[in-house]
């Protein structure tokens, strides 16, 4: 969760500039004021409501008129913040209520609004781009049915979600061809196969349950550095253990040489200087890009199933859900 404060009117602005491009590692971005002071009145019964309504009138100078979409009300994402998740729920309702009696919740209202509770009685208050914060606390609600060879498919079900959003249908239909370069155990494989994609499922290593079985999976056995297809494919993935550059370097190539249409990859990152090295590679994809003239969207977000890693997206087509750049 990033929280910026700014006070208006460059609060529109802030948040037109976070939907361009996200910071790499924020699951969820909106842009307000606070902190504001919640434990006011009777110290037994506080009034929490009524000084997040305030807050939330003083965010922007027509906010008294303005329109938004239901509330998010959230907490860290830590076992000592989960506590907090019993009040969230209560207050989301009660100020949604609030705002619903005087016309002001809609559910196409291009911007949502914020509540973060740093503790019972600390908030910050701010309003986001609706369509780049789709979940609270920028979890998605990802089920991965239990066929699943390996729990790693969440992390390739989540990076669908985010990156292609409503472009999903578009870019991901069904006889589409893909290569999976690290699938064993096949997870991934076996998620883009359930989608209706051809898979070539790339590795020396074996792959298991539903993934061995699959029609629409055929296993390489061959090394996924140098392995190329021997025609252009609509998807490359790649969940290998290697050096972050060396996978930035062998997707920026697949993709300027034409062998793939659009890729998702993570990146295993180092114990130290873990920014660093996201940003070195996003340059390093980028020159690849730029040096062949080919346009291209790339994106790079750490995912809620990630873990220590990030997960990027990079496209021959200027199409991406939550894009760091297009070129």
């Amino acid at each position: 969760m990033v929280v910026g404060r700014l006070l208006p009117p460059a609060t529109s602005r802030a948040v037109a500039r976070l939907a361009d491009a996200r910071p790499v590692a924020a699951r969820n971005l909106f842009v307000g004021a606070g902190p504001v002071a919640l434990l006011r009145g009777d110290a037994q019964r506080p009034d929490r409501v009524a000084p997040l309504l305030a807050a939330i009138d003083a965010l922007d100078p027509e906010a008294h008129s303005a329109a938004w979409r239901a509330p998010y009300v959230e907490h860290p994402d830590t076992n000592d913040g989960k506590a907090l998740s019993p009040l969230a729920r209560a207050l989301a309702a009660r100020i949604a209520a609030a705002l619903a009696a005087k016309g002001r919740l809609r559910d196409d209202a291009p911007r949502r609004l914020h509540v973060f509770l740093r503790d019972g009685g600390t908030a910050w208050v701010g309003t986001s781009d609706a369509a780049s914060t789709p979940w609270p606390l920028g979890i998605p609600r990802i089920r991965v049915p239990a066929g699943a060879p390996s729990r790693s498919a969440a992390k390739l079900a989540e990076a669908l979600v985010v990156f292609l959003g409503e472009s999903a249908g578009e870019l991901l239909r069904p006889g589409m061809r893909a290569v999976d370069l690290g699938a064993a155990p096949g997870g991934w494989s076996w998620l883009l196969a359930s989608k209706g994609l051809r898979v070539t499922a790339v590795d020396n290593g074996p792959l298991k349950g539903a993934a061995a079985a699959d029609p629409l999976i055929a296993h390489v056995r061959a090394d996924g550095l140098s392995y190329r297809p021997r025609r252009p494919v609509d998807w490359l993935v790649c969940d290998m253990v290697e050096r972050p550059a060396r996978i930035a370097a062998l997707v920026a190539d697949w993709i300027a040489e034409g062998a793939a249409r659009h890729a998702i990859f993570n990146l295993k990152l180092p114990m130290k200087k873990r920014y660093d090295e996201v940003r070195a590679c996003e340059a390093l994809v980028a020159r690849r890009m730029r040096a062949t003239g080919t346009p291209f969207a790339l994106a790079l977000r750490q995912l809620y199933h990630d873990r220590e890693e990030v997960t990027g997206f990079l496209s021959r087509e200027r199409r991406c859900a939550q894009p760091s750049r297009f070129v």
